[in-house]
């Protein structure tokens, strides 16, 4: 069963390293990393998609939570949660009218053409993983020269696992983190 993660970590580096490693030396795959800074610069949000049971879900969670620098773990897939997937791809379409067919197929999807040259356009979508597929299966007797994707995934309002507004630093090796009530 696929499994969508949530893990907070302090934004320092190595942090992402520790976490792969993590799944290297228990022999799981990732399908899809993505991490970035959240409005606190000192903490970064990393959404990991991976394939398991349940037991492989709950023994991942527990050795994350067990990192020092991880300052939470949530398996999005057990709550209520909202998925999308971003895909950036680059087609042929060298003639006008196949420029035309690949913005018309586009928007069908609610996608959109973000740039085009004599040779190919870009199209940007945003949208659930099976959508995002039948896309690129449109797009493909047009010949697809390169993709970009990647999910995210966030819990449903209101929020279900921990929210952090304000960390501070007590010491070199310990963290207050502030969760509101």
């Amino acid at each position: 069963m696929r499994r969508t993660l949530a893990i907070l970590v302090e934004n320092r580096t190595g942090e992402l390293a520790r976490i792969v490693g993590l799944f290297s030396a228990r022999g799981y795959n990732i399908e899809n990393l993505s991490v970035a800074e959240t409005l606190d610069p000192g903490i970064s949000r990393v959404t990991l998609v991976t394939n398991g049971d349940d037991a492989m879900a709950e023994q991942i969670i527990k050795q994350l939570e067990k990192q020092i620098r991880v300052l939470s773990a949530t398996d999005l897939t057990v709550i209520d949660h909202i998925e999308r997937e971003m895909v950036l791809v680059h087609v042929n379409a060298e003639a006008e009218n196949a420029r035309l067919e690949v913005t018309k197929l586009a928007s069908i999807f609610d996608a959109k053409v973000i740039d085009k040259s004599e040779d190919g356009v870009t199209v940007e979508a945003v949208a659930e993983g099976h959508k995002v597929d039948a896309l690129l299966r449109s797009l493909q007797p047009f010949g697809i020269r390169e993709v970009a994707r990647g999910r995210l995934a966030i819990g449903r309002l209101p929020v279900s696992y921990p929210q952090i507004t304000q960390i501070t630093e007590t010491t070199e090796s310990q963290l207050k983190i502030v969760v509101p009530v």
